[in-house]
């Protein structure tokens, strides 16, 4: 295959509020684990940037918490509060000194935080519906959210995309997947609200779409240049009742309608196919562009390891694809494709190059641990 072949993924992009990338790349959002205690970016974590930032047109940081009710990881990163700017501002202009757009995941865990994380150790969600966990069983019971404690979140959501435009970030990016909290307003299984915030399907949609108003309506009071606000989603739950395809139809008509610059679809796999809520059996991304229709780009993200993968997920239609995992492996994955190298481009972790990967202590342990997530050389 003629290296010619790759070009697509090589070529600039420009947002419609003038926003332009360098190439069609994305490094996907992943959890490092590697900030301080205090919420702010250690040195090793901003060096972790710095090595994937060179090639990629865009990097989307790690989830940052908005609230400290929401912290979700231990070494998590926080924009809760404007004393938190300045190592908001380090990392942003670490990303943008290497040539790439960056942009500030904003997030809460709800019943997914670790209740030792929490300063009162009581994770709160939609209700007082427990995780039901991979291996069985079920996580901590989390106490339902109040109405004054909803439209606090909501502000904080606000407040973290000003800290973000204050910062030199370029963008946010509202995370609605991955079972956190604005997913768990959404679902059937953790929102079983009878109030405004819950209920039907159009009464689960009101805390998601007011979260994305409050960060809009922060960007046009605050931003001086274009700044860009995306949203994650993902499109279906495992659990019964869960998210449908359905549903998740209703959610895209909804987010489209909103002044979004992106939405981008969390897929472990990008060619994944639907469970239930649709009766076309295509994967579920190419049912998301259909519904879509064009009225906002689409970020796809999933196991897209080699040059060839990605360039036939681009061709799908989705205007960026996003890396993950190919990026921890191959920090230099754009540049290999770029030079004709694709060849080289890294499809497994050597455990002995920590050091030239630049991987951050916690995380390089994790990935060694944790069967399946990581392809490991044996």
């Amino acid at each position: 295959m003629s290296e010619n072949t790759y070009k697509p993924l090589l070529e600039s992009y420009e947002f419609a509020n003038g926003i332009k990338l360098k190439n069609s790349v994305v490094m996907a959002p992943m959890t490092n684990f590697a900030s301080h205690d205090d919420g702010t970016v250690s040195a090793e974590e901003e060096a972790y940037y710095i090595r994937r930032s060179h090639g990629v047109g865009m990097v989307i940081t790690a989830c940052v918490y908005v609230s400290r009710s929401g912290k979700g990881f231990p070494g998590e990163f926080g924009a809760d509060n404007d004393e938190l700017i300045p190592s908001l501002r380090k990392l942003a202009d670490a990303i943008k000194s290497q040539g790439a757009k960056a942009i500030l995941q904003i997030f809460h865990g709800g019943r997914q935080c670790p209740p030792e994380l929490l300063p009162d150790g009581q994770t709160v969600s939609a209700s007082a519906v427990p995780a039901e966990l991979p291996g069985g069983g079920n996580g901590p019971v989390p106490r339902a959210l109040e109405e004054e404690e909803i439209i606090g979140i909501i502000s904080d959501f606000r407040e973290a995309t000003r800290r973000a435009i204050e910062a030199g970030f370029d963008g946010v990016e509202i995370h609605g997947a991955n079972t956190y909290l604005l997913q768990q307003f959404f679902s059937p299984h953790s929102n079983t609200r009878d109030d405004r915030w819950g209920g039907s399907l159009k009464k689960r949609l009101t805390f998601p779409l007011a979260v994305v108003d409050a960060v809009t309506g922060a960007i046009a009071e605050y931003a001086k240049s274009p700044f860009l606000a995306g949203y994650r989603f993902s499109p279906e739950e495992p659990e019964t009742p869960g998210i449908t395809m359905a549903e998740t139809f209703a959610l895209i008509d909804a987010l489209k309608e909103k002044e979004l610059d992106y939405l981008h679809v969390s897929l472990q796999d990008f060619w994944s196919l639907p469970r239930r809520g649709t009766e076309d059996p295509r994967p579920r991304i190419e049912q998301i562009l259909d519904r879509v229709a064009g009225k906002v780009p689409v970020i796809g993200v999933g196991s897209l390891y080699t040059a060839k993968d990605a360039l036939k997920a681009l061709q799908s239609g989705v205007a960026l694809v996003a890396l993950g995992r190919p990026l921890l492996m191959e920090p230099d994955w754009v540049q290999k494709v770029a030079e004709g190298q694709t060849g080289e481009i890294a499809t497994e972790i050597d455990p002995s190059s920590q050091a030239d990967l630049v991987i951050p202590d916690y995380l390089w342990t994790a990935i060694l641990n944790t069967p399946g997530w990581v392809p490991v050389k044996g």
